[in-house]
């Protein structure tokens, strides 16, 4: 048995996957180019670094993410438990400190001894056992060698970070803490999110300077007419959609009353806590490719912005993933080689919770190779399942990046009217078929 496995990639599937073969007693070596080589979307050379958003979806266990969220407990995820430590209030969601977050996966995975971390840029397939989980910002050299492995080209969508805020510069005089609907509030506490209400006027305005600001120019060789991925689309590609698109859309004011009015207001921008000690916060669903200085302009026209610090303004960067549909096997195994895997983003799999979860399953199955046991095909009621048959069994030419979610779920043996009964029953599924599949693998570290 060869008990050396490369990993390209140290970010959130890049970790679990050297993780769970270190726990296994298999050495890794695992590559990441920072901070040699800047990717232009991370801020720092941390393992595990959230880039987007600081949140891993709901936490709830009849949501889609959720139902991920707990089958990664059951196979005893580093990553998970890691966001749990991490967490900060943000209602029904997962939400961590990014830093705290990033510098104890970086510390669990340093001090393991299975795990060597080398800083370098990897150019080349390596011509031994691998997992490639390089993401969506995989540098142009090794790009182009996977590339090559199957002669198709790649399909790319472009992806926007949300600027972030200091606590002390919101107004909280026109701003309000408050969940929608009051989900997640227990009594006496106050809500997880910031909510700046604008009136019609006020809406009205913004979008107006909205779709009046500049864009950065994205590089001519990428496209003339760039693709975006729809759950991370700029806000201002919103507005140019429709003048209500925004309102409908990540403004949307339902479930939420001013208390200075008493009223809903006409909409809504919310802002999420994003570290631990509760002073910075982030513009949720605000994803934008405005200009710099226009941003500032644009976003203090938000009534309790109107003197914002930003720690960081949003950001566009090209995202890219293979065809998975034509080069994977749902185990994560490439087609064309038993010793090679694919893992992340860079599989199509969209959303934090979904890049882990990949990575955790290619190393299962790096390892089940390396013991020449068959592969862990997971069922496809359960939400892993359903996601890696889904972006391994696509229509390839219209293939597109996918997130958790109950659409991908074989139908249940009855019809269930009501939604919220039909996602519990799909979670119940899901929970009791994962169970028996990671009970039947005898991999003691799944079964602990």
């Amino acid at each position: 048995m060869n008990s050396k496995v490369i990993v390209i990639g140290g970010g959130l599937a890049g970790s679990e996957a050297a993780w769970q073969l270190a726990q296994r007693g298999i050495q890794v070596q695992l590559y990441e180019m920072r901070p040699s080589r800047p990717t232009g979307a991370h801020a720092s050379d941390k393992l595990g670094e959230l880039v987007c958003s600081n949140s891993l979806g709901s936490k709830l266990p009849d949501r889609a993410t959720g139902v991920l969220q707990n089958e990664l407990r059951m196979m005893n995820s580093l990553l998970i438990s890691v966001a749990e430590e991490a967490a900060v209030p943000a209602g029904g969601a997962l939400a961590v400190d990014r830093e705290y977050f990033a510098e104890t996966v970086t510390e669990r995975l340093q001090s393991h001894p299975n795990i060597e971390i080398i800083r370098e840029e990897v150019t080349q397939i390596p011509d031994a056992p691998t997992i490639i989980a390089t993401g969506p910002l995989t540098a142009d050299a090794l790009a182009k060698e996977i590339a090559g492995l199957g002669g198709e080209d790649y399909l790319y969508f472009y992806d926007a970070l949300a600027p972030i805020v200091t606590f002390e510069s919101i107004n909280m005089e026109v701003a309000f803490f408050a969940n929608r609907y009051g989900h997640g509030d227990e009594e006496g506490q106050r809500g997880d999110y910031i909510n700046c209400p604008l009136n019609e006027e006020e809406y009205t305005r913004f979008v107006d300077a909205l779709l009046a600001a500049e864009t950065i120019q994205l590089r001519s060789f990428e496209e003339e007419d760039p693709k975006f991925f729809e759950r991370c689309m700029p806000v201002e590609q919103i507005a140019a959609r429709g003048f209500k698109s925004l309102a409908y859309g990540p403004m949307r004011p339902v479930g939420l009353t001013d208390p200075r009015t008493g009223r809903r207001p006409h909409a809504v921008v919310q802002l999420r806590q994003d570290n631990l000690a509760g002073s910075l916060y982030n513009l949720v669903g605000f994803q934008t490719n405005m200009r710099y200085g226009q941003q500032k302009e644009v976003l203090s026209l938000i009534p309790g912005l109107e003197n914002a610090d930003f720690v960081r303004l949003g950001q566009m960067h090209r995202n890219t993933f293979i065809n998975s549909p034509t080069l994977l096997e749902p185990t994560m195994q490439f087609k064309g080689r038993d010793d090679l895997y694919f893992a992340g983003q860079i599989t199509g799999v969209e959303g934090y919770v979904g890049n882990v979860a990949t990575g955790l399953l290619a190393a299962v199955n790096m390892a089940r190779h390396l013991n020449n046991q068959p592969r862990w095909i997971l069922p496809k009621t359960s939400m892993l399942g359903a996601l890696c048959h889904y972006v391994t069994h696509a229509e390839a030419k219209h293939f597109q990046p996918m997130k958790a979610n109950f659409g991908i779920l074989p139908d249940l043996p009855e019809r269930v009217k009501n939604k919220r009964q039909r996602y519990a029953a799909y979670a119940e599924r899901a929970r009791n078929d994962m169970q028996q599949a990671i009970q039947q693998t005898g991999d003691m570290v799944l079964c602990r």
